[in-house]
């Protein structure tokens, strides 16, 4: 059992779109409608996108067992803040530490980092529970229209001495 980390690589895009398609549909079963969640992951992981993404932040990568399994994307450090935008996981590999070591990398190649943000959707409870067991404190809620379908969002941040 294999555990690797890495920066995502062009030819992982299709692997990140599948991860991305089952983890949206795992997470927010129930909370967003399935219509709005496909047409989301279609723009937000269109293949142009992701490149974009994979040359202009850090886009980490979880590979287990030679299965690339889950995905980190983090924005840079601007002024000692930087944001988590997205962490996912196929839903077989929730519970394995994979979560959790897509943040410690993404954080290690994040220099001079003061305070990591990331929004939530307040009835992703399995979200919120892994962000708040890693330090992160609520800071804000508010609502937000996501593609006609209102949700509760929960801003969250923890804070980082820098070394």
């Amino acid at each position: 059992m294999t555990l690797i980390i890495r920066q995502m690589q062009e030819n992982d895009i299709t692997f990140v779109q599948e991860i991305a398609r089952i983890s949206w549909h795992y997470t927010y079963e129930g909370i967003i409608p399935h219509d709005i969640q496909d047409r989301f992951i279609q723009q937000a992981y269109s293949r142009e996108r992701l490149i974009e993404r994979l040359i202009n932040s850090p886009f980490l990568v979880a590979i287990f067992d030679e299965r690339l399994v889950g995905f980190a994307n983090f924005s840079n450090v601007t002024q000692g803040e930087a944001e988590l935008y997205a962490i996912y996981l196929h839903p077989d590999m929730h519970g394995k530490g994979i979560g959790t070591a897509l943040l410690q990398e993404g954080l290690r190649m994040l220099p001079n980092l003061s305070s990591l943000f990331v929004c939530v959707e307040k009835e992703n409870k399995l979200g919120m529970h892994f962000y708040q067991a890693k330090g992160f404190v609520s800071i804000e809620e508010f609502d937000e229209q996501f593609d006609g379908h209102l949700l509760k969002t929960v801003k969250l941040v923890k804070q980082y001495e820098k070394v």
